[in-house]
C-alpha cells in the first residue's frame, strides 16, 4: 500500500520545461550553440551542468568549469526574472500536493537546482507539504540512473520512521514523473510510478515502464492511488 509519494519537479509540479529551453537557447546562442527542441528534449533527466556540458560537445566546442558555471548562474538568473512575475504551475497541483500530504509522505527529486525548488514551493505555499526535497546538487548521476529515486526512498523512510511511522518498503513508494527518463530511474529503483502527460505522450511514458499514465493529477485522489498501486 501506498505511504509515500516523491515527485518530479520541473514538468510536475511546474510547468517551465518550454520557459527553460527558451532560456538556455538564447543564452547559448551567445556562444554559438544553437540548441534544438529535439536536443532539450532528448536531455531531460540531466542537471543543469550536465546539461551545458552536453550542449558543448554536441557542439564540438571547449568549454571550462568556469564558463559552465557563468552560463549556469546567468540561466538561473534570468528564469527568475520570469517566473517572479507569474509561477506558471500545472493547473490542479496545488490542489492535489494539499490532498495528499494528508494521507501521504512526500518529496522531490529534481534534477533541478535546490534554490529554483525553493523558490517556487516558498512562493506558492507547497513547501510544508514537502518533508524530503532531493535536488541536483544532492545526486551524482543523472537520471535515467535510478541513485536518485534510491536516496529519495531512503530518505523518505527515515523521515517517516523519524516521526514515529513503521519502515516502508519499496511497494509502498510512489514515483511521479512526465519524462521517460525519470519514469525509468523510478522503476530501477524498484518503486511504483505514475507517468503525468504534461512533457511526453502516454505511449512513450509507458514504454519507459509506467505501471499507470495520466493527462492530470488533480483527478486522483488519495483512495484512488490506494486501490490503483496496491
Amino acid at each position: 500500500m501506498i505511504k509515500a509519494i516523491l515527485l518530479d519537479f520541473n514538468g510536475v509540479i511546474i510547468d517551465d520545461e518550454p520557459l527553460q529551453m527558451q532560456t538556455y537557447q538564447e543564452i547559448l546562442k551567445g556562444e554559438d550553440i544553437d540548441l534544438t527542441e529535439e536536443d532539450y528534449y532528448s536531455s531531460m533527466g540531466m542537471d543543469d551542468k550536465t546539461f551545458i556540458e552536453s550542449a558543448y560537445r554536441r557542439a564540438e566546442k571547449d568549454f571550462t568549469d568556469d564558463r559552465v558555471s557563468e552560463i549556469l548562474e546567468a540561466k538561473t538568473a534570468k528564469w527568475r526574472e520570469i517566473v517572479e512575475k507569474e509561477i506558471p504551475l500545472f493547473g490542479g497541483v496545488e490542489n492535489f500536493v494539499k490532498k495528499m500530504d494528508k494521507e501521504f509522505a512526500l518529496g522531490i527529486v529534481s534534477m533541478a537546482r535546490r534554490e529554483e525548488i525553493e523558490y517556487v514551493l516558498e512562493k506558492t505555499g507547497m513547501r510544508a507539504s514537502f518533508s524530503v526535497i532531493l535536488s541536483a546538487e544532492d545526486i551524482t548521476n543523472c537520471k535515467p540512473n535510478h541513485e536518485c529515486y534510491h536516496k529519495g526512498f531512503n530518505l523518505i523512510d527515515a523521515w517517516r520512521t523519524g516521526a514515529g511511522s513503521n519502515p516502508i518498503v519499496h511497494g509502498d513508494c510512489l514515483v511521479i514523473e512526465d519524462s521517460p527518463q525519470g519514469i525509468m530511474a523510478g522503476k530501477k529503483a524498484g518503486l511504483k510510478t505514475l507517468g503525468v502527460t504534461n512533457t511526453v505522450s502516454a505511449d512513450e511514458l509507458r514504454k519507459a515502464g509506467a505501471d499507470w499514465v495520466t493527462k492530470n493529477l488533480d483527478d486522483w485522489m488519495p483512495d484512488s492511488i490506494r486501490r490503483v498501486f496496491v
